[in-house]
């Protein structure tokens, strides 16, 4: 049996679930989405991703047309019709069909479609041995040119530089902003440790401001670990004592080289291991129960 899909309202099988080809999200990636996991009956983080969605329709001057708690709802009930209580969830928005011109004021409404189902982006042994990573000579996109903030539907920088790294056969890739900083993975968030300090890169140096980024960001404070969001280079990588990527499909995974050359040990850090721990305890009790204890749930209205 196929996926139950959200779409527009209702609740339709996936070979049912289509989307026009004028839809300004297939011809020019104009919409937003967000990728969301549920664990353990909850769905993780999810008015932060909600919120995150929000705010990235806005800056592109795209409307939706139902409330943050609407859509919360969608994405339970998506859960639910599928029989998931482990999930990862696809949440999109786009501007919705028009014609063949850019000019989204010819588009009359958006399209909002939910997709749950399943996703392993990395094997298990690379979070006991750690990702072997490389620099990409594709830049993050300027902030003045398309925002890396808007997690939007145009995801092609980030497939560019993923090409890269499948190209010399690196499960991932360290992308520059256009002055020679780290910014982030193609589709993580980057992390450093050094002398017991986590660190990472501020929002303005064009990246994605990730929900499990800042989640870590959290549990490192209440733990005693310094946090700081300061600019640095692949030299602070090289000689890092630590180092990590943390996103919603990946969570918290070790990164143990870069370019060839071994960071700290070879080996995934403590701290590194101590925070996989702690986020890994998180996502069992954080975010809105799907199922209640008898194993029924609300019926939608949406």
């Amino acid at each position: 049996m196929g996926l139950i899909i959200y779409l527009n309202g209702e609740f339709v099988p996936e070979e049912q679930a289509v989307v026009s080809v004028f839809d300004h999200g297939l011809l020019y990636g104009d919409g937003v989405f967000e990728g969301i996991r549920a664990y353990h009956n909850r769905v993780f983080k999810l008015k932060e991703h909600i919120v995150r969605l929000y705010e990235s329709a806005r800056s592109i001057g795209l409307e939706i047309p139902m409330t943050m708690a609407e859509m919360e709802e969608v994405v339970l009930e998506t859960c639910r019709r599928n029989g998931l209580r482990d999930a990862y969830i696809r949440l999109v928005v786009t501007r919705g069909p028009g014609d063949l011109g850019l000019d989204p004021r010819k588009c009359s409404r958006p399209t909002i479609f939910c997709i749950a189902a399943s996703i392993q982006l990395y094997p298990d042994e690379l979070y006991e041995k750690g990702l072997e990573l490389v620099t990409v000579a594709t830049r993050r996109n300027l902030p003045e040119a398309c925002n890396p903030r808007v997690k939007s539907l145009n995801y092609l920088n980030n497939i560019y530089a993923k090409m890269e790294a499948n190209l010399v056969g690196a499960p991932e890739a360290v992308m520059l902003n256009q002055e020679g900083y780290v910014a982030e993975a193609t589709g993580d968030n980057i992390f450093i440790v050094k002398n017991g300090m986590l660190i990472t890169p501020p929002p303005h140096v064009g990246i994605l401001e990730g929900i499990t980024r800042n989640t870590v960001m959290e549990i490192a404070r209440q733990k005693g670990i310094q946090v700081e969001e300061k600019l640095f280079t692949r030299h602070d990588i090289y000689t890092a004592d630590e180092c990590f990527l943390t996103g919603t499909a990946a969570e918290v995974i070790p990164a143990v080289k870069l370019d060839g050359r071994i960071i700290g040990d070879g080996r995934p850090g403590k701290i590194t291991r101590e925070l996989i721990r702690a986020y890994r305890e998180l996502t069992k009790v954080d975010g809105p129960v799907i199922f209640r204890e008898d194993g029924s749930g609300m019926s939608c209205a949406c």
